[in-house]
Order: structure tokens, then C-alpha cells, then sequence
């Protein structure tokens, strides 16, 4: 799945739904502290000033040397249209209707921005055409992915001034984090006449440039975005280049107005054939296809027909890619009926990128200079970006939209733009291998590691790593460089197993797994099956299914599944010992490898699921991501606050607040801090992974790199619950080289004449070897 799918209402009233409760929150004492019992992070001792040998430059000093600041170029939106509703019928025959539409459209925007922006010299100053993930790297390579609905803040503190705080910065800049994520913040949903109507994807459905008030101003993204710079910091956005909500540009499309039909893959039925489509339901705007009569319609020759394959299928709701608009008035008073494709939910009708009036483009691009020049970000993630080409298939075929060239394109064309103007570009896309490195090699900077993480899990919950080596191996075969992927913990999506690239391209090669020969298929289903049995049902009801894409659950909620816990009350204080340990060992794992790591406030709080009665109503029709989403408090001070100010509920937490945990060396953020000062120091995020060798025990996972500062570092981790005594073996070690251990500086051996080094590792732990070649005799 590329991305997060949610069900959150925007700006509904508590009457409506609970997510949207605008609750008071209630000032409380701090959150104690839960009790722990000290343990290393890895089986020696900490280090002291003599272990650890000096470096006489950082990898900042040595590779990017101080040089002047690029000045980039500013613009400003529209913003003179307000939110007020001129009277008479909200129809496309009301001029003043549809004005204030335009005066709301994304489209209107992206005309205002581009037109401030064109024949300026600065606009000039940055190479664009080649994706630079090592620079992207350096810019930020440690980053805390937010999102708005979780976020508890104290009582009238919006979402964005929360983050925007100097003393939350300062606890990030002492744990090593170089940037933050905001997750979706602006008004998305639809209009319905004059009226706003709720977001259907958690914020997704994109309407407007404009933040949404329920997480702030942009006057606060703005005073974000410096304090994020005052810190060494910068802020990541999202644009979404594959749809809008149902917003005014939408609106103003099916009223056939100027370039606005443009704008997406939608086709107008003469009311001739209208008796091909099903009718509407009252109080809805739109309904979706049935098989039968996407088939009626493909034969007509008004639509491409069936996809290669149909996202978040659910049978009476989302049946085919395409949906039919109810009878709307365009604005010369002719009646229309809309046939409009939706990869998605009904309510985000996908853009079209090769329409004569170009109007999608045009949109996203103004979309993305907006983030970038107005509101003062440094990078944006690109939603969905894997599917903006759509094509008729062969004869029978269904119709070609996964790597289609279109897709290539438009992400060459907005990563271009955005490295125009000194930015940087992510895709969370969860396509094959092979897709993901021919898309990163002209588009984004980096791309989301859907490639490893299921590998990982995997390997926790079943002790060994065989099929974590062979992803890794899988991505290097390909010419997938690690240090273009961010390597996650969690985010608010599911844990994704979807596992792509072996249930498409590759589904009929073999592969070797435990012993056996399988197909692709047949090697996905193993793996998967074992995620469910393992992380799901008897083994921990608290964690749940999510349709075909993975597992709704917390990082935390997996390693207590792979712990044996069923019961979440059970849990004890050397349970939270062991669930902290196992919880760095993830966190080692992605963030001792080239690229950016990524985690999340969950992650920080050891957060566990929401009960499933606790959003009943939410997970109603099968999105049970909204588990893993429970609200937490970063700073403590809110602890007897029982929701977020979107009505979210507070989920239970194992790890103390921040405050707390940054006056204790043994807690997760402390120990988590020296694993990236580690990183840091011997620039492991821009460097290359080398080699991922045979283990002498099925829980080892052995990661050769050569840093950026052209060291030699050997990751060696242990995904079992026992200790293991073992031999690390490469060709790429050198015969009779020193082998010093980063975190302690203490020597650990030499690698001998078979390019070998004994190992002992506990439980859940791991380190980093750096191996310097003996001088010569």
C-alpha cells in the first residue's frame, strides 16, 4: 500500500463523530515516569572519554564545508477569498457561486504562485535533473514523523504551534532529530453547496492550499519552519499528486468549467446512455461502479474499463476504480452525469497529468511551491505518486496504471521542481523493486523502504532473518542503494506486508526460503501468513487485519506479540525492559544502515493499540489502522487528558514522557540518542551497503558498509531471544585488520586469514564494528 487510508471526519461536529470533538483539554500534574531497570544497549560497557578515538573533523566539516546560503524565491497564494458564502443557489447557473469556487480552487492558486515565480533569476540557482539522495541525506537524515489528529497538546495550542515549540526542538536536537514531518495539514474533505464536508482519508483528499484551522494558521507553519531552522532542523510536507478531494476544483469540473474538467480522468455521459449508470442515493453525490457496469461502459468506449488491480476493494462499497456523479448543472444550465476514476475512495477523484490543458500538472506544481516558497518548508513526500498514468490495456486485458512511463515522468518533472527551488522529494510508494528503482532514479530523492520493512518484522517474531537477508539481497541485485530509502519504525499507517515485489514481477520466479523452493506467490503468502499468526488472532487480539494490505498495530504492539504477550494488562516491568530492548534492536536495524531513519511519537512513548471499543464506530467498515493511531502526549504535561483536541483517544504508553526520558540515561529516547550519535559520527547515512552475508546462526543479520568517511563498519544485529555466539564472515573484511566496537571504542580482535571475526551477541542486541586495515609490518 503506498500510503495511509483513513476514515477521519475534517470538520464534523461532536454530534457527527467523535474524531472531530474539539475538547477542552484539562491541565493536569506531570505523567510519572514508569519504573525500569537500567540495561547497555549492547554487551559492553558505555564508553569513556579515553575509548572513543578522536576524529579531528565531523562528516558535516569534511564533506559539505561552510558556503554561502542559497536566497530562494517567495511567493504568496490567493488569499483574499474568505470563507464567506455570497447568497443564492450554490449552482454552476449562480455567477457568484462560482466565483467564490474559483476563489477556493487549488488550480486558482497554482495561476497566482506561477505567475510571481516565472522569469525570476532565482529560480536558476540549483542543479534539478538528477535526484540527489546523498544530499538529501545531509540535509536531514533522522526525522519524527507527526501526525496532526494523534498529537495531545496543551489546552488552546494548536497542532502546529506544538510543533513549532523551541523546547520540543530542543529535546529532538538531544535525541538527534534533524527534521519533522507534519503529516497532512491542510483543508482537505469536499464542498457540498457552501458547506465543507469531512475528509475521507485522514486529511488525504487535498482541497485547498490553505491549512486547515483545526491544526492551526499558516502564520504558525511558518513560525514552524524557523524554529526548525534555528534548531539545524527543517519541516517535511506532503503534497498529493495523484488526486484532490471534492473540493472546489471538482466542483467547478463537473460544472464544465473552463479548464477545470481537465483536471481529472473523468468522461461526460450523454444523457443517451445515462440508463448504463446506476442511480445515485439520496444524500450522496456519487456512487460507485458495479464490475457490470464498468464493463457496459468500457464496450460503450467511455472508459478504459478494469485496473490492474482495485485498492481497498470492499464489496457494495468499493466495488471498481470508477464512480458516477449524480445530475449536475453546469453553468450554462445543461444537465451532466460524470464518470470519474478514483484508484482510492470515491472522494478523491485521481488527477490526470496528460490532459491538453495540462491542469493536474499545473495544480500539483503550485501545490508544491506553495509548501516550499510561501510556507518555508525544505522537503515534501509525495502521496501515490505510482499512479498518475492510466492506459487502455490490450484486447482483454485490464488497463495499464502500475509503472506506467506517465508515472516516471510527472515524478522527473515534480522532483525537478522542487530540487529547482532547493528542496528535496520523498515517495512512500509500495510498488516491486525493480518500479521503485527505475522511479528514484529520475524522480524523488528517496523513497520509503517498503522493501525491508516486513523483512524485519518477520525476523523478529520468527528469531531468524533468512528472508530479511534476502530482501536486502534482492534490493542490491536491482541497484537499489540503501541510502535512498528511509528505513521506518512506525508511522500511522498498517504495517504493510503487501510484499509487491514478489506477488507481481516476480511471482513465478523461485526463491529460496527455509529450505524450500518457492514462487514469489508462494514466498509472500509464507511470509504473510506468518505475520497474521504471529502478530494477529490467538497469538495477540490486540492487534488486527487490515483488509489486504497488513496489520494494524504499534512497533511496540509487534514486539510485544513477538514476546509471547496476549494479554496487553499483563504486562509487567521487566516485560517493558524487554519490549524497550527489542524496540532498539528495530531501531538499530534501520538506523545503522546507509539512509534516512525515521520514527514516530509513538515510538518515543512506547505506545500501544487503542482498545478496539474505543473506536468502534471508526473501524466500523474495516479501516482498523485507527488502532495504531491512539493520541499521545510528547511533553507529559497533559497526562490526565483523555483525548486529542480531534477527539482521538489517548492510547496507554510504556515509555515515560520526554522530559522524563532525557533525564534518564537507561530510557528508550537516551539510548536511542547514542545510537545516532553514532550514526552521526562515522556518517553511516550517506554511506554504502556492501555486502549482506551468510549467518552462522538464523537470528544474526550482518550489514557490511562503507561510510562517508570511508570506514569500514560492520552492523551486526541479533533478531533472537536468546544469545548467540557466532562468526561474522566477509570477503570485504580484510586479512588482519583491527576491529574496534563504535559504541565502547574497546578493541574487539582482528579479522583472520578466512576474513572471519568471532561474534557474541545477547538477546535483542546488536553493535557496529568499525574495521580499520593493520598498517604495514
Amino acid at each position: 500500500m503506498t500510503r495511509p487510508r483513513e476514515d477521519t471526519a475534517g470538520r464534523r461536529s461532536a454530534r457527527d463523530h467523535p474524531i472531530d470533538t474539539m475538547e477542552e483539554p484539562r491541565m493536569s500534574a506531570p505523567e510519572p515516569a514508569p519504573e525500569t531497570t537500567s540495561l547497555p544497549l549492547v554487551d559492553v560497557p558505555p564508553p569513556t572519554a579515553e575509548d572513543v578515538e578522536p576524529t579531528d573533523v565531523n562528516y558535516d566539516e569534511a564533506f559539505y564545508p561552510a558556503r554561502p546560503r542559497q536566497v530562494r524565491p517567495r511567493a504568496r497564494r490567493n488569499q483574499q477569498y474568505g470563507d464567506a458564502k455570497p447568497p443564492f443557489d450554490p449552482v454552476g447557473t449562480n455567477p457568484a457561486y462560482v466565483e467564490w469556487l474559483r476563489g477556493q480552487s487549488m488550480l486558482g492558486d497554482a495561476k497566482t504562485l506561477s505567475r510571481q515565480l516565472s522569469g525570476q533569476a532565482s529560480m536558476w540557482q540549483n542543479p534539478y535533473a538528477r535526484p540527489n539522495p546523498r544530499k538529501a541525506v545531509n540535509s536531514a537524515s533522522v526525522w519524527f514523523t507527526a501526525y496532526p489528529i494523534s498529537l495531545i497538546t496543551r489546552p488552546g495550542q494548536s497542532f502546529l504551534a506544538a510543533l513549532g515549540s523551541p523546547k520540543l526542538w530542543e529535546a529532538f536536537e538531544q535525541i538527534g532529530i534533524q527534521a519533522v514531518h507534519t503529516g497532512p495539514v491542510k483543508r482537505a474533505g469536499g464542498l457540498d453547496g457552501w458547506e465543507y464536508t469531512p475528509s475521507v482519508d485522514g486529511h488525504f483528499d487535498r482541497m485547498s492550499m490553505a491549512i486547515d484551522p483545526l491544526f492551526g494558521t499558516e502564520d504558525e507553519f511558518r513560525s514552524m519552519c524557523e524554529v526548525a531552522k534555528d534548531h539545524g532542523g527543517t519541516i517535511i510536507d506532503d503534497i498529493v499528486p495523484g488526486h484532490t478531494g471534492k473540493g472546489a476544483d471538482f466542483r467547478l469540473a463537473e460544472m464544465n468549467y473552463r479548464d477545470y474538467p481537465g483536471l481529472y480522468h473523468m468522461v461526460d455521459i450523454p444523457e443517451s446512455d445515462w440508463h448504463l449508470l446506476p442511480d445515485v442515493p439520496p444524500g450522496q453525490d456519487s456512487v460507485n461502479l458495479d464490475a457490470a457496469a464498468e464493463r457496459a461502459l468500457q464496450e460503450a468506449g467511455y472508459i478504459i474499463g478494469e485496473l490492474q488491480r482495485v485498492i481497498f476493494y470492499e464489496p457494495g462499497v468499493k466495488e471498481t476504480n470508477w464512480s458516477v456523479t449524480r445530475p449536475v448543472i453546469d453553468t450554462t444550465g445543461q444537465v451532466r452525469r460524470w464518470v470519474y476514476l478514483h484508484y482510492f475512495k470515491d472522494g478523491q477523484p485521481s488527477l490526470n497529468w496528460l490532459d491538453p490543458t495540462f491542469s493536474g500538472m499545473r495544480l500539483v506544481m503550485g501545490d508544491a511551491l506553495h509548501s516550499l516558497l510561501d510556507l518555508g518548508t525544505g522537503a515534501l513526500r509525495l502521496d501515490a505518486n505510482g499512479f498518475l498514468g492510466v492506459e487502455k490495456g490490450v484486447e482483454e486485458a485490464a488497463g495499464w496504471s502500475e509503472g506506467h512511463p506517465l508515472s516516471e515522468a510527472a515524478n522527473q518533472l515534480i522532483g525537478s521542481m522542487v530540487r529547482k527551488v532547493g528542496g528535496f522529494t520523498f515517495q512512500e510508494l509500495n510498488l516491486s523493486i525493480d518500479d521503485i528503482h527505475s522511479t528514484s532514479s529520475i524522480g524523488p530523492d528517496l523513497s520509503y523502504d517498503f522493501v525491508t520493512r516486513p523483512g524485519y518484522h518477520h525476523a523478529l517474531v520468527t528469531g531468524d532473518t533468512e528472508f530479511l537477508r534476502l530482501t536486502l539481497r534482492q534490493a542490491q541485485e536491482i541497484g537499489v542503494d540503501q541510502a535512498s530509502l528511509v528505513h521506518a519504525l512506525q508511522n500511522h499507517d498498517e504495517l504493510t506486508y503487501e510484499l509487491v515485489h514478489f506477488v507481481t514481477r516476480h511471482k513465478d520466479e523461485v526463491f529460496e526460503l527455509g529450505g524450500r523452493s518457492l514462487t514469489g506467490a508462494e514466498l509472500a503468502e509464507q511470509v504473510q501468513s506468518t505475520l497474521r499468526e504471529r502478530i494477529t488472532g490467538e497469538a495477540a487480539p490486540y492487534n488486527l487485519v487490515f483488509t489486504t494490505n497488513g496489520i494494524a498495530c504499534t512497533t511496540t504492539s509487534v514486539i510485544t506479540a513477538a514476546l509471547g504477550i496476549r494479554d496487553l494488562d499483563t504486562i509487567t516491568d521487566d516485560d517493558v525492559d524487554r519490549i524497550r530492548d527489542a524496540h532498539l534492536l528495530l531501531a538499530m536495524y534501520n538506523a545503522l544502515q546507509p539512509g534516512v531513519f525515521a520514527l514516530s511519537g509513538w515510538d518515543l512513548r512506547g505506545v500501544l493499540p487503542l482498545e478496539h471499543e474505543q473506536v468502534k464506530s471508526l473501524i466500523a467498515q474495516g479501516d482498523t489502522r485507527w488502532i495504531n493511531r491512539g493520541a499521545h502526549d510528547l511533553a507529559g504535561s497533559m497526562s490526565q487528558t483523555r483525548m486529542s483536541g480531534s477527539g482521538l483517544p489517548r492510547a496507554r504508553s510504556l515509555y515515560a514522557s520526554l522530559p522524563d526520558q532525557l533525564a534518564d540515561e537507561s530510557s528508550f529516547a537516551m539510548r536511542l540518542s547514542r545510537i545516532l550519535q553514532i550514526r552521526d559520527r562515522h556518517g553511516i547515512a550517506a554511506g554504502t551497503l556492501l555486502d549482506v552475508p551468510d549467518v552462522s546462526h538464523p537470528g544474526l543479520l550482518v550489514m557490511v558498509q562503507r561510510t562517508a568517511t570511508e570506514t569500514l563498519a560492520v552492523t551486526v544485529l541479533n533478531f533472537s531471544a536468546d544469545e548467540v555466539d557466532g562468526t561474522i564472515r566477509s570477503e570485504h573484511l580484510p586479512d588482519g585488520a583491527r576491529v574496534t566496537d563504535a559504541f565502547s571504542g574497546e578493541a574487539v580482535g582482528r579479522i583472520d586469514g578466512a576474513h572471519e571475526l568471532p561474534m557474541h551477541l545477547g538477546a535483542h542486541r546488536g553493535t557496529t564494528l568499525l574495521v580499520r586495515e593493520a598498517p604495514d609490518a
